[in-house]
Order: structure tokens, then C-alpha cells, then sequence
């Protein structure tokens, strides 16, 4: 059943250690970021507290502060945690604050990476029991010190709003006042977990805790932190990948006003000022020449050319099931291959770092998706040990894995080297969009056969950069990237002989990283496209198809048919408009996406309706949810529409909003959500309206014009009047 609804144009939007967690939580309903007018976060003191764990500390006030690594990018998580630590808790949620929590992946690592990391759509489905589990200890520890001052039985006690109370005398004790007492209390073992019907917080869209602040200009990100004395700098990097710095004058640049010092290095030239604007104008005046080095010819012709020919060898085997090689010589036979290109992450805040350097320590302030790895990388390129470099992680605006990188801090405790005093080190959009870690291009073969209407024989082949190879070598393992291959090998349909492989092809040069919905986002795109082909092939109506394959998923059927019937589906529509579906696995959830598009006689396409239907499990904060589809929808149909970094000569052509184009307000369609109600643990949310949008935008064009589109981002020309096959 569908237990919440939202139209886009509507007002509504890993264990218990014996003194702690194997990780931690960060939250906030008063961010603690820290400008220079605030005073420094100090480290974590627990004295005088009750702090039975990494993240938990109650003071005899009665504040209940939470300490989490998890960062906020928009996605909400602050608040959803918040929800999920003072439900099981019995905290009073308007007495909950946050402290950041340090760099630390021994007490703060993400349960499923096994490092301190927010990222892949988990910081719900990593944290729910865990956290869970470690606040419904600490509350036992709270009732057996009110049990032991009163002289009664634990189970004659409940929790609600920070108090213990006695039910047969009515006696009550704040959490404050047993702060002191609670902490010699031996930690219970297997303490039960509230049954969801009684749940007070998680299930209500409650109002995201960080948007007062962000709405009144009070939010402080990575690039607001102010320090005293402090200056800034920007840089420009060799436009050719790997080039170096081969001559500069900067004469000019000196004489412009506020310009302070140009700093020359190896692969870079940063000029530092007194305001961001001398550094800019001063940048501006320099004259650089670059040794373009070995990359200076490499184009995109290139990398598609050597990524075609690399798709076409065997890879690893990341899955098989039956005998594909029978299934394919029976039935009817179709072969497809999909492409996707590189993309920039483009965040709305540009890539920066804030570094005090001096010769005993190092001092950061950014905002960053990996706090460890920040530091240890900063610890190397400034020479010190880790403990003498501290990072003070801020707001992101906007992460989309770019910020999973600590090359942008690594790049600035180089300049900060030659800076006497902190200095802010600014990327502009063009050098960011330049020099980014792209999503890689990817290439998907795929050879199917039907019986009977069904698909019987699955070979699934795809082929690009892995990832983690480089950044997760545990992920990359006997040549199957785990990352590359997500929602192929957990493909829902009821295939009885499957095949999928993995074959690394690393582009010369590009540097490939994550980007939002990360390994499904080809995956999803390839398969789902390639569904309604076979469809077509079948005879079939492309969500007939696809329920005839889902009768043991329920969960995607119950999803699916949901969307059928809140997007009209089978209604009539007028030429050159069509309906695209796609089912997806993503990141433990359940979703089923319809898009409404038409495609105009020049081949413009134009978004008329998204219905989006997602089983979550239960949704902690279904307002969230709601919103994450929301933006996540835009995010990937832009990229559909509009997304692709290009090569020519070692460098990336496109700079700044004018040729990486983004979907404008009045081209955003109305998008209408739907939660299905479900007692299930919950999936993540962050990533699947990203991945869920170009498949279903794509097959709503081949049902417009019967053109089967297999490369993104959609050639108008090709779908143009008079092109229909």
C-alpha cells in the first residue's frame, strides 16, 4: 500500500565493543561547524559523563550528545540518524546536539567499508542495527541504575524522553541525573530492540534539522570557514593530463593588487592574495607554459576505440548460472552494447581546503566524505606524523562521491608550504570541471534468447575503469570489480542460465572515480534498456515482460505494479509521446520508475511526468526519501540529457555550466513519489533516482519514436523526425 505521496510541486519535501562501536555517528540539530568567531570543537572528553559507547555521551545536564563520521551532503543523513539513535535511545529528540566525530576508523569506520567513508547509499543500512543495537544498550544501562537507586526490578521500568520511570510508584529520573551512576553499570548483553509498532520518531517526515540553517545564510560549508589572517589562493593545473610546469612569468601577476605570492610547483601554479579576487585576477596574469608531456594527443576517439576493442575479449567471471552457452544456441537471439561517457561530478560547491601549516602540525578545514583518508594523505604530503594532523570536516555542498578524493587537500598542504599563515585554496568551476576524478566511460554487451516470451539465456558483459582497483583494492578481487558489476549480478528477473563478466579497460590518462549511483548507474541503464528491446522482440508490453520474470520478487512486483497504475500506464497518449519503465535492485531497495516524455519534430525532448514508486524498507524519515528521489530523478535525467566529458589533445573541452549543461527549473517535470510501506530494514536512498531516471527516460523515447537509443547522453538527431525505425 502506499503510505506517502508527494508531487514535486506540492509543500511537502558493523558492533557493540565492549566500551564502544566499531563506529560512530554525526549528527546535529545545531550544526557545530566552526568559523572563526566559534571556538574549537575540543576533543572528546568524557569526564563527568555517561559514555557508553563511541557516540553517546549524557551529561548531568540531560544533553545527549551524539558523535557520528557520517557527513551531510544534502542527503539528509543528519536528521535520519538523529531519528534512528533517540528512538532506540528513548532520548528526547529536541535535546539531542552533535559533535563532529574525528578522524578515526577503528571507533568511527562505516560497518560495511570497515573505513571511516559516507558513500554507496548506507549510511542507513550500514548504521540501522549497529547504532540501534548500541543505544538500546546504553538505555539498559540507564533503567539498571534507576532500577538499583530505587530498589526494584529492571522490567518494572520504561523510557521515554530522556526520563526512566517506575511504573507501579510513578518515581521518574531524568537521564542527567543518572549520568554519573549509569557509568559503572555493567553493559547488558542482547538487550531487545524496540518492535517497530513502537516506534515514536522513524516512520514521521519530520523536518530536516539543517535546513533553518542553511535557508538563513547561518550553514557554514568547507568554503566558508574564515580563519584570522587568513589567504586565499587559486591554482591552474597543466590542461593536459599528467603534463607538468615547464616556464612562468609572473611579473604581471605581481603587480596586481593583494597578490601576495605566486607559489610554482611541479604540476601546478597557485597564486595566493589577500581575497579570492586578487588570486583570481592575479592567476589571470600569469603566463605559463606547459610541458604537455606524454597524454598531449590522446582523444576521445581514443579511449571509445580502445574501450570497444577491450569489450570484445573475455573477462572475469563475477557470476554463471546453468549453461549459458546451451541457452544461447536455442531460442530467439538478440545482441545489444550500451555506452556511457565520462562525467564530472560538478558540485554546486567548488573543490577546496582550508590548511594551516606550520612546522610542527597541520590543520584543515573542508568538507569531505572520507575523513581518514584526508588525513593520512595530508599527513604525507606535509611531512608529519598523523597524530599532528588535525581536519575539521564542515557541511558539503554537494559530495557525489568527488569528495571521496583527497586530492583537493593534498594539492593545498603543498601550497600551504609556502604560505606563512592558513590559506584557502579555491578550484574555479572550469579548473574543477577540468581536472576532476570523472565517472568512468563504460561499455555493456549483452546477448540474450527468448522462449516462450521469456529470457532463458543471459550473457552480460561490461567493460570500463574499476575503481576499486585504486581506491578499495579489497573490492577488486581475481578481476571483478564489485562496484562495476552491482545490479548485474543481482539482476531481479528469474533467469535460469545467466553469465556476467568484467573486463578492466583503464582509459590513458582520465582519472576515473566515483560518481553518484556509482557501479548501477551503466548497469542499470544497459539492462533495463535492453529489457524493452526484448520486449519488442517478444511481443510483449515492456511491464508484462518484465512481471512474467519477477513472480518470486514481490517485493519489485508489488513495486512495479504500483507504477503501472499511478503513471496511467497503457492509457493513451498523443504521437511522439511515450511511457519508459525500469526496475532496478539498487542499493538494497526496491524501486520502479515510469517516465512521460515527448520527443519534439528537431528532436528536443521534453519531460512531461516521473512516477516513482520505491519499497525502502522501513523509511526512517519517508520526507527524506521523498526528496532524495526527488533530486536524484534530476541529477541522472540531466545526465541523460545533457552529461559527457569529452577529450581532444590530452584535455577536457568542456568548463563550466555553459557546455556541462545542467536540466534548468522550468524543464524539471512533475515527479510524484510513492513509499510503499514496508517492516524491512532499510535500503538506501541517495543514488537510486539517479540510476532509475536514463533508462526509463530512454525507453519512454524508443515507445515516442521507436528509435532504441544505446548511448548516452540522447543524440537528438538521431530521434528527430524521420529517423523512426
Amino acid at each position: 500500500m502506499t503510505v506517502a505521496h508527494k508531487s514535486s510541486n506540492g509543500t511537502s519535501r558493523r558492533s557493540l565493543l565492549t566500551g564502544g562501536l566499531a563506529g560512530g555517528l554525526l549528527l546535529s540539530f545545531h550544526l557545530p561547524v566552526r568559523a572563526v568567531n566559534e571556538p574549537v570543537q575540543p576533543a572528546d572528553n568524557t569526564d563527568g559523563k555517561f559514555a557508553p559507547n563511541a557516540f553517546i555521551r549524557v551529561d548531568p545536564s540531560g544533553k545527549t550528545t551524539l558523535v557520528m563520521p557520517q557527513v551531510e551532503m544534502g542527503q539528509g543523513v543528519y536528521t535520519s540518524i538523529s531519528m534512528i539513535l533517540a528512538e532506540e535511545l528513548d532520548a528526547d529528540f529536541s535535546h539531542v546536539v552533535l559533535e563532529h566525530a574525528p578522524p578515526s576508523d577503528k571507533l568511527y569506520g562505516n560497518p560495511m567499508f570497515g573505513i571511516q567513508a559516507t558513500g554507496n547509499s548506507n549510511s542507513i543500512r550500514a548504521w540501522w542495527k549497529p547504532l540501534r543495537t548500541a543505544s538500546a544498550g546504553a538505555r539498559a544501562m540507564l533503567v539498571q541504575a534507576a532500577a538499583r537507586q530505587w530498589q526494584v526490578e529492571p522490567v518494572s521500568c520504561t523510557t521515554a524522553n530522556s526520563e526512566v520511570m517506575h511504573r507501579a510508584s510513578g518515581r521518574r529520573l531524568s537521564y542527567g541525573a543518572l549520568a554519573l551512576v549509569a557509568s559503572s553499570e555493567v553493559p547488558p548483553k542482547d538487550v531487545p530492540l524496540k518492535d517497530p509498532a513502537d516506534f515514536v520518531l522513524i516512520g514521521k517526515p519530520l523536518r530536516r534539522l539543517d535546513t533553518p540553517d542553511k535557508v538563513n545564510g547561518k550553514a557554514v560549508y568547507g568554503i566558508d570557514a574564515m580563519l584570522p589572517d587568513m589567504k586565499f589562493a587559486t591554482l591552474k593545473t597543466c590542461p593536459v593530463f599528467g603534463g607538468k610546469v615547464a616556464k612562468v612569468d609572473d611579473s604581471a601577476a605581481r603587480k596586481v593588487p593583494g597578490v601576495r605570492k605566486v607559489v610554482v610547483l611541479d604540476d601546478l601554479v597557485a597564486v595566493v592574495g589577500d581575497h579570492m579576487w586578487a588570486a583570481k585576477k592575479g592567476l589571470d596574469a600569469v603566463v605559463i607554459d606547459w610541458d604537455e608531456g606524454s597524454n598531449a594527443g590522446v582523444s576521445s576517439n581514443d579511449i571509445w576505440r580502445d574501450l570497444r576493442a577491450a569489450s570484445e575479449n573475455n573477462g572475469a567471471v563475477a557470476k554463471s548460472v546453468g549453461d549459458i552457452a546451451k541457452a544461447l544456441s536455442t531460442g530467439d537471439k538478440l545482441e545489444a552494447s550500451y555506452e556511457l561517457p565520462f562525467l564530472a561530478h560538478a558540485t554546486m560547491e567548488p573543490v577546496n581546503a582550508t590548511v594551516h601549516l606550520t612546522p610542527e602540525a597541520c590543520e584543515i578545514w573542508t568538507g569531505t566524505q572520507i575523513m581518514t583518508r584526508v588525513q593520512s594523505e595530508a599527513a604525507k604530503a606535509a611531512g608529519l606524523p598523523l597524530e599532528k594532523v588535525i581536519v575539521n570536516n564542515h557541511l558539503l555542498g554537494g559530495g557525489f562521491g568527488r569528495k571521496l578524493e583527497p586530492d583537493m587537500v593534498i594539492a593545498a598542504v603543498r601550497i600551504a608550504k609556502h604560505v606563512d599563515g592558513p590559506v584557502k585554496v579555491v578550484w574555479t568551476r572550469e579548473e574543477d570541471i577540468q581536472h576532476d576524478v570523472y565517472r568512468p566511460a563504460y561499455r555493456d554487451n549483452i546477448t540474450a534468447t527468448l522462449s516462450a516470451g521469456k529470457i532463458i539465456g543471459w550473457k552480460y558483459r561490461v567493460s570500463g575503469s574499476s575503481i576499486m582497483a585504486r581506491w578499495f583494492p579489497p573490492g577488486f578481487q581475481k578481476g571483478v570489480d564489485i562496484d562495476g558489476v552491482d545490479s548485474a549480478v543481482d539482476i531481479p528477473y528469474e533467469i535460469p542460465n545467466l553469465h556476467v563478466e568484467f573486463v578492466r579497460a583503464e582509459p590513458p590518462a582520465v582519472p576515473t572515480g566515483f560518481w553518484r549511483g556509482v557501479g548501477p548507474n551503466n548497469n542499470v541503464f544497459a539492462i533495463e534498456c535492453f529489457m524493452d528491446e526484448l520486449a519488442r522482440k517478444a511481443g510483449k508490453d515492456p511491464i508484462e515482460f518484465r512481471r512474467s520474470m519477477l513472480a518470486n520478487q514481490p517485493r519489485f512486483l508489488a513495486a512495479l505494479n504500483l507504477a503501472a497504475e499511478k503513471s496511467n500506464w497503457g492509457q493513451p497518449l498523443p504521437a511522439r509521446v511515450g511511457r519508459g519503465v525500469c526496475v532496478q535492485p539498487s542499493f538494497a531497495s526496491f524501486i520502479a520508475t515510469v517516465v512521460e516524455a515527448e520527443v519534439d519534430e528537431q528532436g528536443e525532448v521534453h519531460l512531461r511526468r516521473v512516477t516513482c514508486v520505491v519499497d525502502t524498507g522501513i523509511a526512517v524519515n519517508p520526507d527524506t526519501v521523498m526528496a532524495q528521489l526527488e533530486g536524484g530523478l534530476i541529477f541522472g535525467l540531466t545526465a541523460a540529457l545533457y552529461g559527457e566529458i569529452t577529450i581532444d589533445k590530452g584535455r577536457v573541452q568542456q568548463s563550466n555550466f555553459n557546455d556541462y549543461r545542467m536540466l534548468r527549473i522550468d524543464q524539471v517535470p512533475k515527479i510524484d513519489v510513492h513509499v510503499i510501506k514496508s517492516g524491512e530494514a532499510p535500503g538506501g536512498i541517495g543514488e537510486t533516482g539517479v540510476t532509475a531516471g536514463p533508462p526509463a527516460l530512454r525507453n519512454a523515447i524508443l515507445a515516442a519514436t521507436g528509435v532504441a537509443l544505446r548511448r548516452l547522453p540522447i543524440d537528438r538527431s538521431l530521434i528527430a523526425a524521420g529517423n523512426r525505425s
